[in-house]
């Protein structure tokens, strides 16, 4: 599906810079030329971003409890 139609981006490019490191916005856009022009495409770009990001693992009960002692 295409993302971004000025520059011609689709979420597997946008996927792609993820998986190749981009965390922000901002370092999403950079790489895939999204958001440049018209700016309508940044919606779909963050929702692609918060889908795409990688589950961090919640701590245990038993980990925060030993942590805060």
């Amino acid at each position: 599906m295409i993302v971004c139609h000025c520059e011609v981006v689709s979420d597997r490019d946008v996927r792609r810079s993820i998986d190749g490191g981009a965390r922000t916005l901002a370092q999403v856009c950079g790489v895939t030329g999204a958001g440049r022009n018209c700016g309508g495409c940044v919606f779909s770009v963050k929702r692609l971003l918060c889908e795409h990001e990688r589950p961090v693992a919640a701590p245990s009960l038993t980990e925060v409890a030993s942590a805060t002692g």
